[in-house]
């Protein structure tokens, strides 16, 4: 069994930067990823990012890239992303998930309690 515990959200403004932290507890296989989505109400889930346990491959979509940038802890069980020039439109429920490569919404393994991340204008 694996739980995954994310921290590091909250409310800033358009233009400023979080980070969010995610650790996972028990055994991740090497096959696996973590990765990070969002969630607006009335939205589909999104993935943002995922790293490969493997190696330090690493996804990031085209809505964040050049501004969110996923990086691994000193050990392989935790995760960061690190949001940069955040728009209003970043807010949203943030999810670290955990599950075979590619991380996918519907093949994540474990999911994370979710933290808010919110941008005012």
């Amino acid at each position: 069994q694996v739980q995954l515990v994310e921290s590091g959200g909250g409310l800033v403004q358009a233009g400023g930067s979080l980070r969010l932290s995610c650790e996972a507890s028990g055994r991740l296989l090497s096959s696996w990823g973590m990765a990070w989505f969002r969630q607006v109400p009335g939205r589909e889930r999104e993935l943002l990012s995922y790293i490969r346990q493997s190696s330090d491959v690493r996804y990031h979509a085209d809505s964040v890239k050049g501004r969110f940038t996923i990086s691994r802890g000193a050990t392989k069980n935790t995760v960061f992303l690190q949001m940069d020039s955040l728009r209003p439109e970043d807010s949203a429920v943030y999810y670290c998930a955990a599950g075979p490569a590619p991380v996918t919404s519907n093949g994540a393994r474990y999911w994370g309690q979710g933290t808010q991340v919110t941008v005012s204008s």
